[in-house]
C-alpha cells in the first residue's frame, strides 16, 4: 500500500481584511499592547496595497504546484500539502491536525522562506512543537543554496536589467535585500547574514557567467518599529548613497522573500520606490518567486531526498 506523505508548507500570514489588521498585529506582537498610531499606520500600508495580504493565495499556489512536482514522479509515497500561517489562518495547528485526521502520520515541514535564523524559521518549528501534534515531522530548516532558487533569482535579475533604458543599463546598481533582524542575533553567531551572503554569491557567480559584471551590494529592510537596534544598512540609505555616487538606479532583489505581500507591495513598491522617484532615481524590482515551476521543482527534490533520509517508504513503514 503507498503510503501519503505530509508536506507543512508554512508562511508569516497576513490579514484577509482591514479590520483584521489589529488582532493580526496583537497575534505578531504575543498580545502586546500597540500604539493607535501604530495601528492606524499598519491599517493605511494595507490599504494602500488592497486592504488585505495576498500572502495566503501566494503560499496556496505554491503548496499547490510544490504537490504537483512531487507526485509528477512514479513510485515512492504520494505527498500532499497543507498550508499553515505562523501569524494567520490557518494556522500552522489547524493544517497538523487536517494531516492527523487524513491519516497522514509523517510529513515534511518547509518554510517558504529560504534562509535560517532562530528568529525566524526557528521561530516556525517552535509554533510546530507547541502544536503537540502526533504527526512526526522532519524539518527542513534552510535552503538559500538550492540550485533552483539561485538559477531563477540570476535569470529574474536579467529580466529586471532588461526594463531600465539601454544608457544606463550597464551602470544600474543591483541591491538583494531581505527582511531585517533585532542584531542581538549577532549574540548568537546566528547564521542568518552569512546564509543571504551566501545566496548572493552563488547569484552573483551565475550573473558573472552571463556577462554581468560585479556591481552589487546588500541591504535590510523593513525594521520593525522598535527601540531595538536592527540590522543594517537599510535599502533606503543604500539607495540615498548611490544617487549621491551619481549611480542612475537600482535593481531591487528581495532574496529573503518568495512572494508578494506588504513588505514587497509597500516597503518596496510604494515606500521606497516613492523615496527614489523624490531624487529621481531609476528603480525597479525582479518579479518575485511565487508558485515558479523550477524553484517548486528544486524544493521537491529537496522533499523527497529528507523523506529518504528518514527511510520513510512506501510500504507504511
Amino acid at each position: 500500500m503507498t503510503r501519503t506523505i505530509g508536506v507543512l508548507v508554512m508562511a508569516y500570514g497576513g490579514p484577509d481584511s482591514l479590520d483584521d489588521i489589529e488582532p493580526y498585529l496583537l497575534d505578531v506582537r504575543g498580545g502586546r499592547p500597540m500604539r493607535p498610531e501604530m495601528i492606524e499606520e499598519m491599517t493605511e500600508r494595507y490599504r494602500l496595497i488592497g486592504g488585505r495580504s495576498p500572502i495566503l493565495e501566494r503560499t496556496v499556489a505554491q503548496a499547490e504546484r510544490l504537490e504537483q512536482s512531487l507526485n509528477a514522479s512514479h513510485g515512492g509515497p504520494a505527498y500532499r500539502c497543507v498550508v499553515g500561517m505562523r501569524h494567520w489562518m490557518p494556522r500552522i495547528e489547524t493544517a497538523l491536525s487536517e494531516m492527523d485526521e487524513a491519516g497522514i502520520s509523517k510529513a515534511v515541514g518547509l518554510v517558504m522562506a529560504p534562509h535560517y535564523s532562530r528568529m525566524s524559521i526557528g521561530a516556525y518549528f517552535e509554533k510546530v512543537a507547541e502544536a503537540g501534534s502526533p504527526v512526526e515531522l522532519a524539518s527542513i530548516e534552510r535552503w538559500h543554496l538550492l540550485p533552483e532558487l539561485l538559477d531563477t533569482l540570476a535569470a529574474r535579475v536579467l529580466d529586471g536589467l532588461a526594463k531600465f533604458p539601454d544608457n544606463i543599463r550597464d551602470r544600474v546598481q543591483i541591491v538583494f535585500t531581505a527582511h531585517s533582524l533585532p542584531e542581538r542575533i549577532l549574540e548568537w553567531n546566528d547564521p542568518y547574514p552569512d546564509e543571504l551572503h551566501a545566496t548572493v554569491d552563488g547569484i552573483a557567480r551565475r550573473l558573472a557567467d552571463k556577462g554581468v559584471g560585479n556591481r552589487h551590494e546588500f541591504a535590510y529592510q523593513s525594521a520593525a518599529m522598535t527601540p531595538d537596534p536592527w540590522l543594517g544598512p537599510g535599502a533606503g540609505d543604500v539607495i540615498s548613497r548611490l544617487h549621491e555616487q551619481n549611480v542612475p538606479g537600482a535593481l531591487i532583489v528581495p532574496i529573503g522573500f518568495t512572494s508578494e505581500h506588504v513588505e514587497i507591495l509597500y516597503d518596496i513598491d510604494i515606500e521606497l520606490a516613492q523615496a527614489a522617484e523624490n531624487m529621481g532615481f531609476a528603480l525597479q524590482r525582479i518579479s518575485m518567486l511565487n508558485d515558479d515551476a523550477n524553484t517548486m521543482c528544486g524544493l521537491a527534490r529537496l522533499v523527497r531526498e529528507t523523506v529518504g533520509g528518514r527511510g520513510w517508504g512506501s510500504d507504511g513503514g
